[in-house]
């Protein structure tokens, strides 16, 4: 295999999308950042050394690429294609007032309300209690 790989292509072959359609969505999407750089094209060239900045679901994954794959294998080998230097996820104690989980409904009226002042930069009362 030549030294470089498209970066929707490395993201489907590590497991972080479950399809090259979603992996190039990633990228358009504007979740994906390659040395410090955000990247908007899925045929833009990775190889090793190179450092991946990847938002999902609320947390942020950094990456530095190890090696390149020739086919999508299991997750033990997907694993190997990477070095994680990620920091910490967020406990749910320090997630903001704001989070709410999918599908959850409607925001109640008591949820709005912390949603505008926190947009405002308001402390309501209710944020002691989370």
């Amino acid at each position: 295999m030549s030294g470089t790989q498209r970066i929707d292509k490395w993201l489907w072959h590590a497991r972080f999308a479950k399809t090259r359609t979603l992996a190039s969505g990633l990228v358009t999407g504007g979740h994906v950042r390659l040395n410090k750089a955000r990247i908007s094209k899925p045929s833009h060239s990775v190889k090793p050394g190179d450092v991946v900045t990847l938002g999902i679901r609320y947390r942020v994954f950094v990456l530095r690429i190890e090696a390149l794959a020739e086919r999508r294998g299991p997750a033990s080998e997907a694993v190997t294609l990477y070095t994680d230097l990620s920091p910490p996820p967020l406990d749910k104690t320090e997630m903001p007032a704001i989070f709410r989980p999918r599908g959850g409904g409607r925001p109640t009226k008591r949820d709005r309300r912390r949603i505008e002042a926190w947009k405002d930069g308001l402390k309501t009362p209710d944020d002691e209690e989370i």
